[in-house]
């Protein structure tokens, strides 16, 4: 796209400024000499500072006092913001579920892929959440490529003209048709950029952020979204509601000899596609606290890796957690009984025992992180945690019975909704 020098800045992003963007100053460019106040939600691990009013006032979540204030995150740096976002470029459900945990899903104006199978995503763990939804009319969809490819246009991002773009920089530089001086340009023409995707898997980005590029944990990243939107206090109710139904979920495992082998995979078109659950990475924090014996522990598993139905019979893992089966892309119920018919897939353990269950999204934010925690405490454990009633492919996440829920959808629905404006 030819640069445009008569296309002016919009008059809220004006009100938004990355930290030493001046031209050339290359993508991984940050701040210096900028002082801030902590707000206090900081990870505490060295992963980077959460910052919250740089004028030194502490204040309120969700108020906008007219002070600046700064937020931090790799592989961006620190942001400097005069006013809270209120129109934000959105790419994954990760940071859509973060803007509505925030209180502030009403600025998200994009999603990366169809925002009506996404939206469908969170609306399907959001039923039981009253006041709490996320409104997809009118979302822009950000990528257009076909085969395979991912293309997103530049200028779409001009027509949106968002004060922050929600989004990891680095992921936009793997694109087809972008480059360093792309995403640069983008950030210091429409707004910054302020996301982090590659600790998804702990995931090697792309050359060009691999010197200065830092992973985090999802509630590390949550940190720092919050302090971008001012609502480090929301924030932190929420992630204690995480840390309480960890406690109780730890409490409660069997010994270790007695937890299933577990498998995390895709199924499409008589080929298995698996992926490690023992490794780092937000991608498992719905399967990595069980402490659960890897299937594939003692495979050599890539992104390109593939089984077919005597490949995965040699594994045999006890449980099979099938990726993106909740109001997503994968009918499960309809895989569960193709593999059951199958003269091979039949005899798999995972099918014989109906423990091929229909699984969460690793692209996952905290409200979704709460219920797919709860939702994987039932189909590993039922006689620990209850029995999971089972999903039907398009439902919302199935009706627990009040008694049997792992975490309070009232208090849960209370923090998300009762401090927005």
């Amino acid at each position: 796209m030819e640069r445009d020098a008569d296309r002016l800045a919009g008059t809220r992003r004006d009100a938004i400024r990355y930290c030493g963007a001046v031209a050339g100053a290359g993508l991984l460019a940050g701040c210096s000499g900028t002082e801030s106040t902590p707000s206090g939600s900081g990870s505490g691990d060295g992963n980077g500072s959460v910052n919250g009013g740089s004028d030194g006032d502490d204040s309120p979540s969700g108020s906008d006092d007219g002070g600046s204030y700064t937020a931090e995150i790799a592989p961006v740096g620190e942001v400097e913001f005069d006013a809270v976002p209120e129109n934000v470029m959105v790419y994954s459900l990760l940071y859509a579920d973060l803007a509505v945990a925030l209180g502030h899903g009403d600025a998200v104006n994009s999603l990366g892929f169809d925002a009506d199978a996404g939206g469908n995503t969170l609306d399907a763990y959001y039923a039981d959440l009253d006041g709490v939804s996320f409104d997809r009319e009118g979302l822009a969809q950000l990528n257009t490529g076909s085969g395979g490819g991912i293309s997103v246009d530049r200028e779409l991002l001009y027509e949106l003209d968002s004060d922050l773009h929600l989004a990891d920089p680095c992921l936009f530089v793997s694109f087809d048709g972008w480059d360093e001086g792309d995403v640069d340009e983008v950030r210091d023409r429409i707004g910054p950029w302020f996301g982090n995707i590659y600790s998804r898997r702990r995931a090697q980005p792309p050359e060009p952020c691999r010197d200065t590029y830092e992973y985090y944990t999802l509630p590390e990243i949550g940190e720092r979204v919050a302090a971008a939107f001012r609502e480090t206090e929301r924030f932190a109710a929420l992630d204690a509601v995480r840390e309480g139904l960890l406690e109780s979920i730890r409490s409660d495992l069997p010994p270790a000899e007695e937890r299933p082998t577990v498998a995390t995979l895709l199924y499409m078109d008589g080929t298995y596609y698996p992926s490690r659950t023992d490794e780092p990475g937000f991608a498992n924090a719905h399967v990595r606290p069980f402490d659960v014996s890897d299937a594939f522990a003692a495979e050599d598993i890539t992104y390109e890796t593939a089984y077919d139905h005597e490949q995965l019979l040699e594994v045999d893992p006890d449980v099979v957690l099938h990726q993106y089966g909740i109001a997503s892309y994968y009918d499960v119920g309809a895989v569960r009984e193709e593999l059951a018919d199958h003269p091979v897939a039949g005899e798999l353990s995972a099918i014989a025992n109906d423990r091929f269950y229909a699984s969460g999204d690793p692209v996952q934010g905290p409200i979704m992180n709460l219920f797919q925690l709860e939702m994987t405490a039932k189909q590993l454990f039922p006689e620990r945690f209850g029995e999971w009633p089972g999903y039907e492919h398009g439902d919302d996440y199935p009706d627990i019975p009040e008694g049997e829920r792992l975490f309070d959808r009232d208090e849960v629905a209370s923090i998300v909704s009762g401090g927005s404006e």
